[in-house]
């Protein structure tokens, strides 16, 4: 990073992030380059936000094109755009839905914790059973629902009403339900938590439970939504229906955007004045989603998404012989966790030198949400990268 952009962050910018050592100039397709001119093999993309690379063409047109029509207008008023997004939306869901939308993933988060509350107030509920391991966010609200207590140390008092039980575990959730539980939240597919997919016929149960014992089944969608593992939502790979579906991320294809979906006689309980988001679903946003939503739709990139699944985790799995500290290889569509014995960091460090951009979450786990557009060139260029590295991993 070049000394005038150091000095300025070191002098302007609260240090609440580790930050690497690069300042990022520009980025296209799955590439990124910093200010001396050094190209990046991007399989991280703007933390998942980037679900089509960076500065995808349809979406910087549209955003061009409404910038210099209509930037902002209050929710009190129509607009188009938010509109055909909620049209486009819901009807992918394949269940009767009505959208809200907002600006971040804590947000939407946010929202559907709100909706619980108030569905359930009626009836003397307003425990929400989510997951250990689970991330939901930064706020208040979605930090206390979060199931790891070091994103809570010296918060606390959090938000009472939440009950963290193990993912993948019917009979846990079961045994935490009492007459004042309103809901389960979770994420169909753990993102932060490591890339953990549910065993067969978990979802379901859950579906099951949550309509047996008159509560709420809420998805939190922020990671693996908008077409990630192959299909537009990943509750759909198992076959289900929820209540409430919540979404960021990747929506507006990393402008800032988020949002739910919820059945409309659950919706009905965010009445004029109970919610709102100044921002949420402001005409710029709602272009870049749309956008979005097209080129996935266009360039048939759901059923390319479900190839990059089959070819991470055969060429991943291939390496474990020569890698035993590789114990295990998840995926589904662009989701992808290494789970290895040995600590991630220095593999992430590793990937950097060598102009490959991942992730390492939980300490021990590689995550990847590339592009879904990620072309065969650079995905064997990636993968040798990280091959390498995994191979020759610098052990603290």
């Amino acid at each position: 990073m070049n000394s005038a952009t150091t000095q300025r962050y070191q002098k302007y910018v609260i240090p609440n992030y580790t930050r690497y050592p690069v300042c990022l100039v520009r980025g296209e397709g799955s590439r990124v380059w910093d200010d001396q001119g050094k190209p990046y093999l991007d399989f991280f993309p703007g933390w998942g936000c980037a679900l089509l690379g960076h500065c995808p063409p349809r979406v910087v047109e549209a955003v061009r094109e409404q910038v210099g029509k209509l930037i902002h207008v209050p929710n009190s008023w129509h607009t188009e755009p938010q509109g055909e997004l909620a049209e486009a939306l819901c009807t992918k869901l394949h269940w009767p839905s009505q959208a809200f939308f907002c600006n971040s993933g804590t947000e939407a988060n946010e929202a559907a914790i709100k909706i619980a509350r108030l569905w359930g107030k009626p009836k003397g509920k307003f425990k929400i059973i989510t997951m250990i391991d689970s991330f939901h966010g930064r706020t208040m609200g979605s930090i206390s629902a979060t199931g790891q207590p070091k994103y809570q140390q010296n918060l606390d008092p959090l938000l009472p009403g939440f009950v963290h039980v193990p993912f993948g575990d019917l009979g846990a959730v079961a045994a935490a339900i009492d007459h004042e539980t309103a809901a389960v939240l979770i994420e169909p597919i753990q993102g932060e938590g490591g890339i953990n997919i549910p065993p067969a016929g978990y979802m379901k149960g859950l579906r099951q439970i949550t309509r047996d014992r008159d509560m709420l089944l809420m998805l939190d969608e922020v990671q693996s939504g908008m077409g990630r593992v192959g299909e537009w939502y990943a509750h759909q790979l198992d076959g289900v229906e929820a209540d409430v579906v919540s979404l960021a991320k990747a929506l507006a294809s990393g402008v800032a955007m988020g949002g739910i979906l919820a059945r409309p006689e659950v919706a009905a309980v965010l009445k004029p004045g109970t919610h709102a988001a100044t921002y949420g679903g402001n005409p710029i946003s709602a272009v870049a989603a749309l956008a979005t939503v097209q080129t996935i739709e266009r360039e048939g990139l759901l059923g390319h998404a479900k190839k990059l699944e089959e070819r991470f985790r055969n060429r991943f799995t291939a390496l474990m012989p020569k890698c035993p500290w590789i114990t295990e290889v998840r995926a589904r569509g662009v989701m992808v966790g290494i789970q290895l014995s040995i600590e991630g960091a220095p593999i992430v460090k590793a990937c950097l030198e060598k102009g490959l951009l991942i992730n390492s979450t939980h300490q021990t786990v590689i995550r990847l949400l590339p592009a879904m557009n990620l072309s065969e060139a650079d995905f064997n260029e990636g993968c040798s990268i990280l091959e390498d590295a995994l191979t020759n991993p610098v052990i603290p």
